[in-house]
């Protein structure tokens, strides 16, 4: 391996620890971003108030009980929005609940607005684990 592609291989392995240092704290940004989309009440102690005191992601874990009696009433695309970020804390339930409300794969969140799409990717781009 010549200098420049183990110069390349270094940068490249820098570029990747300073993004998954920096991960969670994003993750938890989008987190907040996603809840603040939806509603409070579905994430957490269900207060607004308890949202922007939350210190991580812990603090906002999706009420599941409440989440299965109000998804029903949603529009179609909160509800796919609300799935898809359930999913992250729990694949299974997550993805129960994906197939609920008629998402077979990836290219069912086209519907989304650009807000959401956005917090999606990012909760994608930083997932490091629940």
């Amino acid at each position: 391996m010549n200098t420049m592609n183990k110069q390349a291989m270094l940068e490249q392995i820098a570029l990747n620890d300073r993004h998954f240092t920096q991960a969670p704290e994003a993750f938890f940004q989008a987190w907040k971003r996603g809840v603040q989309l939806l509603n409070p009440a579905l994430f957490g102690k269900g207060t607004k108030d308890h949202v922007d005191q939350a210190e991580d992601k812990w603090d906002l874990c999706p009420n599941l009980e409440v989440i299965d009696q109000a998804i029903g009433v949603m529009s179609s695309g909160e509800r796919v929005f609300l799935a898809a970020m359930v999913s992250f804390y729990n694949a299974e339930i997550g993805g129960a609940l994906l197939k609920r409300v008629g998402v077979h794969g990836l290219s069912d969140i086209g519907g989304l607005d650009l807000e959401r799409r956005q917090v999606i990717a990012d909760l994608i781009l930083n997932y490091t684990g629940w």
